[in-house]
């Protein structure tokens, strides 16, 4: 994009990313739509808020939607009752609106094709403004913040998960670069073929695939964030009651070493029994975060971060 202002390049590579990777997301990610992914869900949304039990928003707006693991899994537990879906990737609206339909909440939901920093709704239009894993893809998060709090009701609350703190940003890369290195030997214990014919080197030092999404990852992961610079940024733009809180640090640690041995293989080609014991283990062990360690560490410490605020009355 010649001429084109960071910004943009920013947004271009968002785009071009999750387009391409929207067709096999879900897969790639685990992304379940059933009881687990919606007991995970509930989870995460209580444990950002710091209160059970949970209060029915009327109209929810989704900042960077993806395919919808959060907002659809909200909806089904009866958190949201309406949707309005965003994202800057079309290929990933497209993949929701046929969750959606599959999931029969298609009446309730809307898509929208839209960044974050400049929101095409009106004043106080939205009970609640939430996301999963976005806020580290935006590039003017001082701007996008302001445009939460104007299309937020009197109230309403704002609330996001997923985001990586500074410190897990840095903490992943050793399990990265051990399941690039392991991933060779795994396949051929499993059986399984290299992703797309690639060979012993389908998957980089970063854990990831070669092909032209994952080119574009360095582009897309803009921010880590540093607890105290959210809590800032939230209440320059007019929050109050602001929370940031720590999750997952066992768990995504064992959790990227996993990621990284399973995007070397072509998926089909991954036994359903490794696929269970994978997922079985990482539950186990999110659960002793969230027993031992997220009550009792600071939120610095882990992975990801999560927060919530409200908008004053």
């Amino acid at each position: 994009m010649p001429g084109a202002t960071n910004h943009e390049r920013i947004r271009e590579a968002n785009e071009r990313y999750h387009d391409v990777a929207a067709a096999e997301y879900d897969a790639k990610w685990g992304i379940d739509f059933g009881q687990i992914g919606r007991d995970q869900v509930r989870a995460k949304f209580a444990k950002a808020l710091g209160a059970e039990p949970l209060e029915r928003y009327a109209r929810g707006l989704e900042i960077g939607s993806g395919t919808g693991y959060f907002s659809l899994n909200l909806m089904q537990e009866g958190i949201v009752e309406r949707l309005v879906a965003t994202d800057i990737s079309s290929g990933m609206l497209e993949t929701l609106a046929a969750t959606a339909e599959r999931l029969g909440l298609a009446e309730r939901v809307e898509t929208e094709h839209t960044g974050a920093e400049s929101l095409p709704f009106e004043d106080a239009s939205f009970d609640l403004v939430f996301g999963h894993a976005v806020l580290h893809h935006i590039p003017d998060l001082d701007r996008a913040f302001r445009e939460f709090a104007r299309v937020l009701r009197p109230g309403g609350t704002l609330l996001f998960c997923g985001e990586p703190s500074r410190n897990g940003d840095r903490l992943a890369v050793v399990p990265k670069r051990l399941g690039a290195l392991m991933a060779p030997l795994w396949r051929r214990m499993l059986g399984a073929g290299a992703r797309n014919g690639h060979g012993p080197d389908a998957a980089g030092a970063d854990g990831h695939e070669h092909d032209d999404a994952h080119a574009l990852e360095g582009e897309v992961d803009v921010h880590a964030f540093a607890p105290g610079e959210l809590r800032d940024g939230l209440k320059r733009a007019g929050f109050e009651a602001v929370r940031v809180g720590g999750e997952e640090l066992v768990a995504n640690v064992y959790g990227w070493w996993l990621r990284s041995l399973e995007a070397s293989a072509e998926p089909d080609q991954v036994p359903m029994a490794w696929r269970q014991f994978a997922f079985r283990s990482y539950i186990a062990l999110q659960r002793l975060d969230e027993a031992l360690l997220e009550p009792r560490l600071p939120a610095a410490l882990f992975y990801n971060l999560v927060l919530s605020a409200r908008k004053p009355h």
